[in-house]
């Protein structure tokens, strides 16, 4: 009877490690796929790799459910087993509660499109607070658990300033302080997540909680455009009528970010047009503008409200060019060679939708699309392009960059 009872234990230990095991691996396939996905850099390395990155990413996610629910057959017996073992059963509730957590609000990111901008934003809020939070705990779970650390428990470290004590020797034998190997492992893991991530997440929690009058800034000082004269805002800019931008913008790019000066930069508006025009910076800047106030919205999730644009409004400068009654379509090219998308003609002649030169009384910089950029607020932020060089009026339909890749065409918001 003993030895049948055993075998049922061990058979159950068996399952158990292999559910751990499983859920390992996802964790570390989603920790990785989800960092190259918030990283700028690794959005301009992969390109149009994202997609499937992405596409990885969310097969990970719900595959994760997997495990939880096998997890919840065997939890009856696994409680029982943790009688009286307060710390492994807030470690299974932490777990199941980061699990669930980055699986709700995944897919709330995934169907931005049915729970809508403000929904989204809050489910990309708690998708980052719970990485920041949990995959440090997750490496330090994970490392202070490996057999290497657990094997050589007994011998100990001298934290006063004294030498190695010998092995075996109790903390209460002598008048120093001394813990266990395993122990000061353990600590220095856990202060070293802290002093890495401890600041990157402080500026994470800034950019969520505050304004975005530091992102943009950051991205001014950065700026790699060097173009003169300065466009001189006009004064419902100098004070931004909206107030000022709230959120922060995630510098997302197919291609390094390119930068432009007044002997590379250029506007043209071409193809099916009465009088095919083109600016040089100095020409542009002097053209007239207006103002607006709206917000701007990212697939992925992430918002920045009342933003404060400055430029000409795109049905301006078609009329100007004169568009022949063939043209059906607005292809819109970017300066970094790589990127297109389109607009019918009704969707250009929206009143808001805009050729834009200031954010919030300021240059736009080159991270943020400038130093001119489409914007099209009642759209999904891939319709409006950065660092706009080209208008072409076509007589047939255009397939952007991103709806060639998965995007969809219909981009409303």
């Amino acid at each position: 009877m003993g030895n049948w009872l055993a075998e049922i234990r061990k058979g159950y230990g068996r399952k158990l490690a292999r559910l751990h095991a499983w859920n390992g691996w996802l964790v570390v396939l989603l920790a990785l796929s989800g960092l190259v996905l918030f990283g700028g850099f690794w959005r301009g390395v992969l390109g149009e790799g994202r997609v499937w990155v992405r596409w990885l990413h969310i097969g990970a996610g719900i595959a994760s459910l997997a495990p939880v629910l096998y997890y919840l057959l065997l939890a009856g017996k696994h409680w029982k087993q943790l009688r009286g073992k307060f710390a492994q059963k807030a470690n299974v509730v932490i777990v199941l509660a980061l699990l669930l957590g980055w699986l709700i609000s995944g897919l709330a990111l995934w169907q931005f499109r049915l729970v809508g901008p403000f929904w989204s934003n809050a489910a990309l809020a708690t998708h980052d607070l719970l990485t920041w939070v949990g995959l440090p705990y997750i490496i330090y779970h994970s490392i202070t658990r490996t057999k290497w650390l657990k094997e050589p428990h007994r011998r100990t470290v001298r934290i006063d300033g004294g030498g190695p004590a010998n092995a075996g020797l109790h903390p209460a034998a002598g008048p120093q302080s001394i813990m266990t190997r395993r122990a000061f492992i353990r600590t220095a893991i856990g202060a070293g997540l802290a002093v890495t991530l401890g600041p990157s997440f402080l500026r994470w929690a800034g950019g969520i909680l505050g304004s975005g009058a530091a992102n943009t800034e950051e991205l001014i000082r950065k700026d790699a455009n060097r173009l003169t004269p300065a466009p001189q805002p006009l004064p419902d800019s100098i004070t931004p009528i909206g107030g000022g931008s709230k959120g922060s913008f995630r510098v997302y790019t197919v291609t390094p970010i390119p930068s432009f000066d007044n002997a590379t930069w250029r506007l043209a508006i071409d193809g099916l047009v009465e009088k095919p025009l083109a600016w040089n910076w100095e020409q542009f800047v002097a053209l007239k503008r207006t103002v607006q106030v709206s917000d701007f919205h990212c697939v992925t999730g992430w918002s920045v409200y009342a933003n404060t644009w400055e430029g000409i409004p795109l049905k301006e400068l078609l009329r100007m060019a004169g568009v022949r009654a063939s043209a059906r379509t607005v292809k819109l090219y970017s300066g970094d060679g790589v990127y297109t998308d389109s607009l019918t003609l009704e969707q250009a002649a929206m009143d808001d939708v805009m050729v834009a030169v200031l954010h919030d009384g300021k240059p736009i910089s080159s991270d943020l699309g400038g130093p001119v950029r489409l914007i099209v607020p009642k759209m999904y932020a891939y319709k409006s392009v950065k660092w706009l060089n080209r208008i072409e009026l076509i007589d047939t339909d255009h397939t952007g960059y991103w709806e060639e890749r998965g995007y969809a065409k219909d981009a409303w918001v």
